[in-house]
């Protein structure tokens, strides 16, 4: 008879999600094998990389470590590199308590460490783990807090890149990712008579406008979606001009910022967005789905034109969204349309961003210190030569990798986007605490 996991479908997907949407192969259950270290580790040695959970009652309790389990032998006490944590079981609650640690196995026991201090224990035989406060003093140090646990299983984790930098970079990632997500959610304009912030992005078919929209609604709902038409075809896909609020999970209220979709920026006239229709679209006279023809322009006499629009009705930021690869092949008649659009945005008083998307591997960015990626930027010519063409300033300049063909989150990818987010609504901040109102 096959051996099951305990695990439910959201568990497991949560965390084949959260170590990079790998696959998960069960090797031991402690109900049904042994309740032995050694005999576990007859299970398990030589495996790869793996992942151990302890099963509480309303709590899972998990161990990734990306190298071998030590083989039965004086190599027992190794330390291995390992990353702990911790989640509830209902579906909604985040991944938290992410610890880096080294584990070695001492006494029949699986023992964690944290800088050389040791955090965790546990003793499969009597299904106990034992918590050890962070003490300075010894004594107080060989304390510790002894809960049953009800299961223990081990599985192998298929999936894993080749790379050595591996749990640091999900430990770094997570380490962002929650608390920009809790600040977004917080997020409220400066000013107070403007209800939502309004980003539109603008640029040529196919440069990445619309990913970006459903990135941004993937991260927040949980799960990937695809609520912007996206295409691949030189026309743009998009025709109506679309305001989309963002929400978190599926039943919250919608938070304050909206991203705004329209057709994409073609070098051709009578083809993609009509330049005749910018700079209502900035004011704020289009209404949402106003539907977009590239030969007639809206009119104030249309029936739907917005003709005293308010400051929370207007375009706050326009975030230009170029393809990193390329950029080089603007031609003379592209460039000149982007220049027309930003004296419209410069007259219209609106803040600016310049967004450079189709990145091929985010993990690989120069952003890899999320704090400080414009400063690794400003080597780059490219960049810097469409940031002055576009007047953007360079600590304006972001670059990001959309989901595209995935269907899994990946924590990497979702701190990326949430920075540059941030980043965004920073910059508005600063804007409209200039405007004279």
């Amino acid at each position: 008879m096959a051996v099951t996991t305990r695990l439910t479908w959201n568990e497991e997907k949560r965390l084949q999600k959260f170590l990079g949407n790998v696959s998960l192969r069960l090797l031991y259950k402690s109900s049904v094998h042994k309740s032995d270290i050694f005999y576990m580790l007859e299970r398990c040695i030589n495996q790869g990389p793996t992942v151990t959970i302890i099963y509480f009652s309303e709590v899972l309790w998990v161990v990734f470590m990306l190298e071998h389990y030590p083989e039965k032998s004086d190599k027992l006490t190794r330390p291995n590199p390992s990353l702990n944590f911790s989640f509830r079981k209902d579906r909604e609650s985040e991944i938290t308590a992410v610890l880096e640690t080294e584990m070695k196995i001492v006494s029949k026991q699986l023992e964690f460490y944290f800088f050389g201090k040791k955090k965790f224990s546990v003793d499969l035989g009597k299904a106990i783990l034992s918590t050890y406060p962070s003490k300075d003093n010894d004594s107080e140090q060989n304390s510790c807090y002894k809960t049953r646990f009800l299961e223990c299983e081990v599985f192998r984790v298929e999936g894993i890149k080749d790379d050595t930098n591996y749990i640091s970079k999900i430990t770094r990632a997570m380490k962002y990712r929650n608390p920009l997500v809790a600040e977004l959610r917080a997020y409220k304009p400066c000013v107070h008579i403007i209800s939502e912030i309004r980003i539109l992005l603008l640029g040529p078919t196919g440069s990445g406008k619309s990913s970006f929209i459903n990135s941004v609604k993937s991260i927040f709902r949980g799960q990937r979606t695809r609520h912007a038409p996206v295409g691949a075809d030189i026309t743009s896909i998009t025709e109506q001009y679309r305001i989309y609020p963002i929400k978190y999970g599926k039943y919250d209220p919608c938070l304050q910022f909206s991203l705004c979709d329209s057709m994409g920026i073609h070098e051709k006239e009578g083809v993609g967005l009509c330049m005749e229709d910018i700079p209502y679209i900035l004011k704020g006279c289009v209404p949402d789905r106003y539907q977009l023809n590239p030969n007639r322009p809206i009119t104030p006499n249309h029936p739907n034109f917005i003709t005293s629009p308010s400051l929370k009705d207007r375009i706050h930021c326009v975030a230009y969204v170029l393809d990193i690869n390329s950029i080089q092949d603007l031609s003379s008649k592209m460039v000149a349309k982007l220049k027309q659009i930003q004296k419209e945005v410069l007259k219209c008083g609106t803040a600016c961003v310049l967004l450079l998307t189709n990145m091929d591997n985010c993990s690989t960015l120069p952003q890899d210190n999320f704090l400080n990626m414009a400063k690794a930027m400003t080597s780059q010519s490219q960049i810097m030569d469409v940031s002055k063409m576009l007047s953007v300033p360079i600590y304006n300049t972001f670059m990001v990798e959309n989901y595209t063909s995935e269907w899994e989150l990946d924590p990497l990818k979702d701190t990326q986007i949430l920075f540059v987010l941030r980043q965004m609504l920073r910059i508005v901040d600063d804007f409209l605490e200039d405007l004279p109102l």
